[in-house]
């Protein structure tokens, strides 16, 4: 009998990027970025790129701009002033904002050019004036604020935070769920969503154990919603399962799980082979990779229909990995 696979057919998520990341020399001084995740990525998703700021007329090469703080007699304003001019150019950008949010359906990824006055997250630099003086805080430039803003789903990142391994692996697993709820929703189709929701079972068990649960009894539509209903509904719950990487204990949960498919077919050694290395990754030892690969072994194996489905084992294409160390995360969205 010819063996399943654990490998998934993946959709292609739609993903907006700074422009100037690999796809067009129009940074203010006329230069362009290569970004290795970035061109990694190009071959599995669909890229729109923007530049805010040429987009809002500035031209290339351009005067470059600052974030400014204007103190009225009542309140303060944050302002996008040009260093050597001193024109404001606010009004350009949000113009150019405001019509690209209104075109522009919300996708399933973002990647800014981190610190940019114009695609900055939460690591732009505001300034007290155009002149030498040092900046006094960090916050989000004028069109990467309003991503935050306005795109409460869509897994949104800077380039150079995709460097570290963590926030990385997140970033794709969200990327790659999103697109392919997406083109369950599409459908508007119950099906679609049941077939969904069981492909992902243990990947959002691996997230969050109650919320999956939440999930399937917004599948099982009890009260017979309509279907966009349900698909607002589950939405909603996923932004939720999805909000940060999985907890360690949450994942060695969800593989205990899996494993329950397989664990009486192996022989007494095997299975203390594998509770040995579950317990390796639970202290740190190896990789979750590593104990999932071993399970996936096991999956090709003994042919578990079930499991060969799940998206935990391949949540998104194994070549946009990169092996790295993997330092302390916190999510770009605070608060």
């Amino acid at each position: 009998m010819e063996k399943r696979t654990t490998v998934a057919k993946w959709p292609r998520p739609r993903v907006v990027v700074s422009r100037c990341l690999g796809f067009e020399a129009c940074r203010w001084n006329g230069a362009i970025i290569a970004d290795e995740n970035v061109e990694r990525l190009k071959p599995y998703v669909q890229f729109e790129t923007v530049c805010p700021e040429v987009e809002a007329g500035l031209g290339v090469p351009r005067d470059p701009i600052r974030i400014v703080v204007v103190r009225g007699e009542t309140n303060s304003e944050i302002r996008a002033v040009q260093l050597t001019t001193g024109i404001d150019v606010t009004d350009r950008i949000v113009s150019f904002v405001e019509a690209y949010f209104a075109r522009v359906p919300e996708p399933d990824g973002v990647i800014l050019k981190g610190e940019s006055p114009s695609c900055g997250l939460n690591d732009t630099k505001i300034y007290p004036s155009i002149g030498r003086v040092a900046a006094v805080s960090k916050g989000s430039g004028i069109f990467g604020g309003a991503v935050l803003d306005r795109w409460k789903s869509a897994a949104v990142e800077s380039e150079g935070r995709l460097r570290n391994n963590r926030i990385r692996k997140h970033f794709l697993t969200v990327v790659f769920a999103r697109a392919a709820f997406r083109e369950a929703r599409e459908t508007r189709s119950m099906g679609a969503l049941v077939s969904f929701h069981a492909r992902n079972k243990l990947l959002f068990m691996a997230y969050n154990q109650k919320r999956m649960r939440e999930l399937g009894a917004i599948v099982a539509n009890h009260d017979r919603a309509p279907v966009d209903e349900v698909y607002a509904r589950y939405e909603a719950v996923m932004r939720q399962v999805l909000a940060r990487p999985f907890r360690k204990p949450s994942l060695i949960n969800a593989i205990q799980h899996a494993f329950g498919y397989v664990s009486q077919q192996l022989s007494a050694s095997e299975r203390a082979y594998f509770l040995d290395m579950l317990e390796k990754f639970r202290g740190g030892v190896v990789s979750a990779q590593a104990v999932l690969s071993v399970l996936a072994g096991y999956v090709v194996r003994f042919d578990v229909e079930y499991l060969a489905g799940q998206t935990l084992f391949e949540p998104y294409p194994p070549a946009l990995d990169a092996p790295e160390e993997e330092p302390t995360w916190r999510p770009v969205r605070e608060g």
